[in-house]
């Protein structure tokens, strides 16, 4: 864009090129009109007071765009369902969730739209939980203004489907099988299911279901069968999960007829969890003993992802080894830090 100077009483929708110093005596001498500024009626009073009857402005081609203009383009690429942004400032926006649930980010279209350079989009990580209002993504485009060619581009690179979206949670039930003859005997107190059921409440999932299986690995199938036959949502098993030899947990989940995506996953605490789906993919998960005593384990990193439906890969559960190690910090902060990432 080009310079151009016009008259103040003309200047409505033209762009400032510089910050306009407002001096009032004793209160205030700070820039009252920032550069890249839209004009607007209500401004030519002010800017007159302020003794400027004449102003520096770009003036604007069909080529080029403000950065107010052309972030607009950064909130079609990124506005998914369940999201909502503010209006345009300074060339940036930010997204926040309209409803409880899973962010999920399109990493690869993300890199796209961030290595055109002059613009940017930073989002949370995908696959966290987020409450309604929370702060998901923001934009910015970099220089004041830019080509609309290259807005375009940007488009082209994102495609179709919006970069960010909330996927609101969808399973509402579940069955919990808790393991262990010195539970079932009560030689020692249960406290696993405690943990788990308080964790599922955290995403709107009802334990309707609750047996006490000891180790039984008959008992534990003929129970995941009955479950299942009552149409719960999920299936959760508690303990029984190592390589001893009375651990028949992994045993007795596939014996029902599961396919297993994985018995074991690049996360601690949480290396021995067992997932698996039924043919109808409803999921069932083996949870090690970490889940009882650990604040942040593999079974926080998952459940989003199996509450809201999505069914997850054995690819998926891989990556995780990249930032799969909680440091077991003295205050948890998950899921704002490393761990899941």
């Amino acid at each position: 864009m080009d310079v151009k100077l016009v008259k103040t009483t003309e200047a409505v929708g033209q762009v400032l090129c510089h910050d306009m110093t407002q001096i009032i005596r004793g209160v205030t001498k700070d820039a009252r009109f920032r550069k890249g500024h839209i004009v607007t009626e209500e401004d030519i009073p002010v800017l007159l007071s302020m003794g400027k009857e004449h102003l520096y402005v770009w003036e604007k081609n069909e080529h080029m765009l403000h950065e107010d203009e052309a972030v607009e383009y950064l909130r079609e690429i990124c506005s998914g369902r369940n999201t909502s942004s503010n209006a345009p400032k300074e060339g940036k926006i930010e997204l926040r969730a309209e409803c409880d649930g899973m962010l999920k980010v399109n990493v690869e279209k993300l890199l796209a739209v961030n290595s055109l350079g002059n613009m940017m989009i930073a989002t949370r990580r995908s696959y966290i939980p987020v409450k309604k209002g929370e702060k998901l993504a923001a934009t910015r485009i970099i220089p004041l203004v830019i080509e609309r060619e290259k807005m375009e581009e940007a488009k082209r690179c994102a495609g179709e489907e919006p970069i960010v979206e909330v996927v609101p949670y969808k399973l509402k039930t579940a069955g919990l099988i808790t393991t262990g003859n010195e539970v079932l005997k009560g030689i020692i107190e249960d406290t696993f299911s405690d943990v788990v059921i308080d964790k599922l409440k955290q995403y709107g999932v009802e334990v309707k279901a609750h047996v006490y299986s000891g180790d039984d690995a008959a008992k534990i199938t003929e129970t995941i069968l009955e479950m299942k036959q009552k149409g719960l949502d999920m299936i959760l098993c508690t303990g029984g999960m190592s390589v001893d030899p009375d651990d028949r947990t992994p045993g007795a989940i596939k014996a029902s007829g599961v396919d297993i995506v994985t018995y074991g996953a690049p996360v601690l605490p949480g290396a021995m969890f067992l997932l698996g789906y039924f043919e109808d993919g409803t999921p069932v998960m083996g949870l090690p003993g970490c889940v009882m005593y650990a604040d942040t384990t593999v079974f926080d990193i998952v459940l989003p992802r199996i509450v809201t439906g999505t069914r997850i890969k054995a690819q998926d559960l891989s990556v995780l080894g990249h930032g799969g190690l909680c440091v077991g910090c003295q205050e948890c902060r998950y899921p704002n830090c490393s761990f899941g990432s």
